[in-house]
């Protein structure tokens, strides 16, 4: 027989579990960016999501700040965030924006459907949305169960989850539309393309007829620069140990990482560094003719890109 001691200790280990489970939230994120991200949590990294994988995790109320350092964002927080702040009976969320460099687009949904301004779903896609350009300070809950005023949002239900997806539009934002096809010594017909539409580490990168597709956008600029695939964070890359005859492939974007660094001259070779460039084998433009490098040689059309 149990004591009345023991029995109000089991009543407030019931309590104090009852309470504990309504400060937790379901957090489930999307990954819909064009390439894999690493996913930050308060602060500190948590995992690296593949192009096109969820995951689900089971935190407190406030959490902490959702963000990725992908396409130029910033381990610190410097990107796109979502943050969240609540109770068991009051739950906020909002998306803060770096307007300076927006490196990703992202939404935030609530598992309630939306109704009287409450539980919308929420998307950031780029530096002019709804959004606050510095996380808030402190927050005034509206009287009368009216919903807050955007860009803080409200889903008053203590059983509420949140769906939160990287680049909701399945790209990165901002240069997408700055990407342009590059051509084999000028000529308009052949493409600078990423076999088989592959975004990932490894991908071979070849010679094909023009498509106009996201396979065959780049963005480069003249002199030194990253010759990137526009709206995605790969990078035209020489591998570990350039050399005549290495072929070209795409691998994650990297800050001084030499075989990406490339320069792009003013008779339009694209040259690494080491006296290597970026050349079409044998001169053969039959489609899926893998690129190479190879010693730089003047007056050799096969190192020779237009754009």
């Amino acid at each position: 027989m149990s004591s009345p001691r023991n029995a109000l200790l089991r009543v407030v280990l019931l309590a104090y579990a009852v309470v504990a489970s309504q400060a937790q939230r379901q957090y489930t994120i999307v990954n819909k960016c064009p390439s894999s991200i690493d996913l930050y949590i308060a602060g500190a990294k948590d995992s690296t999501l593949a192009q096109g994988a969820t995951a689900t995790k089971s935190l407190s109320v406030d959490a902490g700040f959702f963000y990725t350092n992908a396409n130029g964002g910033s381990t610190d927080g410097q990107a796109t965030r979502a943050g969240f702040y609540g109770d068991s009976s009051v739950n906020y969320y909002y998306i803060v924006k770096n307007s300076d460099h927006f490196n990703t687009g992202m939404s935030i949904a609530p598992n309630h459907p939306a109704a009287n301004g409450l539980c919308p779903t929420i998307t950031c896609d780029s530096a002019s949305c709804t959004a606050f350009d510095q996380p808030p300070t402190h927050i005034i809950p509206p009287t009368n169960g009216d919903p807050p005023s955007p860009p803080m949002y409200s889903c008053p239900f203590a059983d509420v989850a949140y769906t939160i997806t990287f680049c909701p539009s399945g790209s990165f934002p901002g240069d997408a539309m700055l990407g342009v096809p590059v051509h084999p010594n000028f000529n308009p017909s052949k493409c600078l393309d990423v076999r088989g539409a592959v975004f990932a580490d490894g991908t071979p990168v070849q010679i094909y007829d023009c498509n106009g597709t996201g396979a065959q956008s780049w963005v480069l600029n003249k002199e030194s620069t990253k010759v990137r695939v526009a709206g995605t964070n790969f990078c035209l890359d020489a591998g570990s140990t350039p050399a005549n005859a290495v072929g070209m492939k795409i691998w994650t974007c990297y800050d001084n990482l030499p075989a990406q660094q490339w320069f792009y001259t003013d008779d339009n070779r694209i040259a690494l560094q080491n006296g290597l460039c970026l050349d079409l084998p044998n001169g053969v433009l039959a489609n899926s003719n893998q690129l190479q490098t190879w010693q730089c040689t003047d007056n050799n059309n096969n190192q020779v890109w237009s754009k």
